[in-house]
């Protein structure tokens, strides 16, 4: 599986941005898709993921009520839709893509079996 995603760049707090992320190769596999931010001197942390059959989906606290996911089966892809950004949501966000395996934990980085280039967003206050 290869993602390739989208979007992303500078905005001033409060606007708002669309990241996107498309899938390609053997996409039957993917299971979960979905996004992990890392911030300059800080651990990738999990953002956001859709189970991609029943649409199922998961949000970091930080990010609930301001972030929703959105997924084309048809093409897949899936999108973020950034809303009421902060400073402390600046990061490089990357795409990411989980195959089943039991027991799955959609919000662990260690599951996600796919990654694509990792794209800037930067709130400015």
């Amino acid at each position: 599986v290869q993602l390739q995603a989208f979007g992303g760049g500078s905005v001033q707090a409060g606007g708002s941005l669309r990241l996107s992320c498309a899938a390609s190769g053997r996409t039957l596999s993917i299971y979960y898709m979905g996004w992990f931010r890392q911030a300059p001197g800080k651990e990738r942390e999990f953002v956001i993921t859709v189970k991609w059959n029943s649409g199922t989906t998961y949000y970091a606290d930080s990010v609930k009520g301001r972030f929703t996911i959105s997924r084309d089966n048809a093409k897949n892809t899936v999108f973020v839709q950034m809303n009421s950004l902060k400073p402390e949501d600046t990061a490089v966000y990357y795409c990411a893509a989980a195959s089943y395996r039991l027991g799955i934990l959609p919000t662990a980085h260690s599951v996600y079996d796919y990654w694509g280039q990792g794209t800037q967003v930067t709130v400015s206050s």
